[in-house]
């Protein structure tokens, strides 16, 4: 550090009422100057002008010591007058002011009400109006593959199949095993007290035939297949991929959204097959163990009597939908994420709670729906 030939000064004088400071020497932000308050001392006047006497250059460290003066003059009511000094420093010293005037932070307090409830309407219809929008981007684009003009690979469809359909059968047989071994523990707490313990089958099979065979699935799918969705599609549109497929004419709704769309739209219902045999299963080897001992050849027979086809059927129509709705989800999480790796976080994370508030929403629609139907 070059220490100035002539250091900096500021030398306060009191005339009346009035505070002379003259300021001189080199002003040099690397080396010391004089504070504010060692020149003030123990005077108060009511009035400052500041003179420049012998000074030779300066920077920013005379305009820190001019907003230092601010700083004690404007709470007292005290006006400032710049004298001879260079209208520049003054300036920067005015910009330093303003500046700390905006950093001030906001005192602490509870939010508005009509804000926070205005600030969530707003974004609901926004969300509304984005799902809506791919919604309608999509059946278009069903409406150009059946006239033999979208841009749909059947390859990429089948291998997203394969991730959701084959490659999820282990952890949702796994879930959905223990849930129907759950289903018999707890229903047989319950049917005992009446000694009906065969009654047991019939409530794990239309159980899991009607209710916790698709929803667990749908959950665990929307956990595992509809967070890969975003993720894929948020990072693809953080590298500008989106952008060189609409560049190069290529629609992204056809060539990314539909398969990712389809696919589970297709296999869910194999699935929740698969997810309703293993959790019945799980409740035939609860019932066969003490105390109940069911034997399995009595409690199918059983669960005959009031599961049929309705059961099943209802069953597969739910997991269709709550595969539509897991990639409608994630598909559009991924679409609107931001261009950056938290962004692409973000998206997954608010894909899979997208995803599990659509298949909650739509399994009360057809609860309520069915039981007007009576199925």
């Amino acid at each position: 550090m070059t220490e100035p030939q002539t250091p900096a000064r500021a030398d306060a004088t009191l005339d009346g009422e009035r505070l002379v400071v003259r300021v001189g020497g080199e002003w040099q932000i690397t080396a010391k100057w004089p504070e504010w308050k060692a020149v003030l001392g123990e005077a108060a006047p009511r009035q400052v002008r500041f003179e420049a006497e012998g000074l030779e250059s300066w920077d920013s460290s005379l305009a820190l010591f001019l907003n230092d003066a601010r700083g004690w003059a404007d709470p007292l009511g005290v006006p400032l007058d710049w004298g001879t000094l260079p209208p520049a420093a003054a300036e920067l010293a005015g910009l330093l002011a303003q500046r700390k005037a905006r950093t001030v932070a906001a005192r602490p307090g509870l939010p508005d009400l009509f804000t926070v409830v205005g600030g969530a309407t707003v974004a609901l219809w926004r969300e509304t109006k984005d799902l809506a929008r791919l919604v309608g981007e999509c059946a278009f684009s069903v409406n150009r593959f059946f006239k033999g003009q979208a841009q749909f690979r059947w390859r990429d469809c089948l291998a997203e199949m394969q991730q959701c359909g084959v490659m999820a059968l282990p952890i949702v047989g796994l879930i959905t095993f223990l849930v129907g071994v759950t289903l018999a523990y707890t229903g047989a707490i319950m049917v005992r007290q009446y000694g009906g313990d065969v009654w047991i089958a019939d409530m794990v099979g239309v159980a899991m035939t009607r209710e916790m065979g698709p929803l667990m699935m749908a959950i665990v799918l929307a956990g595992r297949t509809g967070a890969a969705f975003a993720a894929t599609l948020g990072n693809m549109k953080a590298n500008e991929e989106i952008d060189a497929l609409e560049t190069l004419g290529v629609s992204p709704i056809d060539f990314l959204v539909m398969p990712r769309i389809v696919a589970p739209f297709v296999m869910l219902p194999f699935l929740a097959l698969c997810a309703d045999t293993l959790g019945i299963l799980g409740g035939v080897l609860i019932a066969y163990l003490p105390p109940l001992n069911i034997p399995p050849n009595l409690f199918f027979a059983e669960m005959q009597t009031i599961v049929d086809l309705s059961d099943i059927n209802t069953g597969l129509i739910k997991a269709a939908t709550f595969g539509l709705l897991i990639g409608l989800a994630g598909c559009l999480r991924g679409l609107q994420a931001e261009r950056s790796a938290a962004g692409v976080g973000q998206a997954a994370t608010r894909a899979v709670v997208t995803g599990i508030l659509l298949i909650i929403v739509s399994d009360s629609i057809y609860a309520v729906v069915f039981d007007i139907l009576g199925w």
